[in-house]
């Protein structure tokens, strides 16, 4: 607070996904009483505030007006002003703009307050069926292939469930490079969260993508994933160190095969028969 007067307080307010009826009376009263409210789509908005009959001064707020937009809205905020932020739907900043708002209100030591209410996300992963315990959201899939690709590698490798955003657009090219990179796991495609046409088609991917080739994808998704199984990874675990075993195989030394293969398999946490075994093949294979 400089010079005794007293500073306005940035709410970050979740918005209905699409059942206007899930907006929190608690939402509701600070749209009401806010001295001004920065919407990532301002006619998005203000069917909003029409339908419950609110009236308050509306600016955008989107990613491309940002460096702009910053300065008024924190400089209304120094004024005393309560500034309401909302995306067109959900909690903003969540795969939507409001972060870098956020950061700079903190910096500048202005108060933040968030009110809880609709997610896609929690929504999604709660009537996908599976493991809510740990997760990792991942937001919108890249455009590009291979910087598409190169995201779910990464996601490949988690233990615990996976949850995306994706347009119509590209939904069964996303699920295609899931099946080929995650193999044939379990999932939930959702689409249309609380609206009227609200699905939910859990399966394998394999199964999904059939369904959604024989449709027109229209709407917004959520997909929500399996992570890699135990047994899976306890798998490509041993493949690795099957590999480094080989290749220690591989190379020259004065010691038997019995001996050499005792210390590898040892060194690798594998059977030393196992071993063994290969090292004969390798053996072989050189004769030939």
């Amino acid at each position: 607070m400089a010079g005794g007067k007293k500073q306005g307080t940035l709410h970050l307010v979740a918005t209905p996904i699409g059942n206007l009826e899930d907006l929190s009376h608690r939402a509701l009263r600070t749209l009401e009483e806010c001295d001004l409210i920065a919407a990532e789509d301002t006619r998005r908005t203000r069917k909003l505030l029409t339908h419950y009959g609110i009236s308050r001064p509306l600016v955008s707020y989107y990613e491309q007006n940002e460096a702009k937009r910053i300065p008024e809205i924190l400089e209304a905020l120094r004024e005393g002003k309560d500034v309401a932020l909302v995306s067109d739907a959900g909690s903003p900043g969540i795969s939507d703009p409001g972060y870098r708002l956020v950061r700079e209100a903190i910096d500048q030591g202005l108060p933040v307050t968030a009110l809880p209410g609709p997610s896609a996300v929690i929504l999604a992963l709660s009537v996908s069926g599976l493991p809510t315990d740990r997760f990792t959201f991942y937001g919108f899939l890249p455009r590009g292939g291979s910087d598409r690709k190169r995201l779910l590698s990464e996601a490949a490798e988690m233990p615990h469930t996976l949850i995306f955003f994706e347009s119509p657009h590209r939904i069964v090219k996303s699920l295609e490079d899931m099946l080929e990179l995650f193999g044939d796991r379990q999932a939930a495609v959702c689409r249309e969260l609380t609206k009227r046409f609200e699905q939910v088609e859990r399966g394998l991917l394999s199964e999904l993508i059939g369904q959604w080739k024989a449709r027109t994808p229209k709407g917004e998704f959520c997909i929500v994933m399996e992570g890699r199984s135990r047994k899976a990874r306890q798998a490509l675990d041993r493949d690795q160190r099957l590999a480094r075993a080989t290749e220690e195989l591989k190379r020259p030394t004065d010691l038997p095969l019995s001996e050499l293969a005792r210390q590898v398999a040892q060194k690798h946490g594998l059977p030393r028969r196992e071993v063994y075994n290969l090292g004969l093949e390798l053996k072989r294979s050189e004769e030939d």
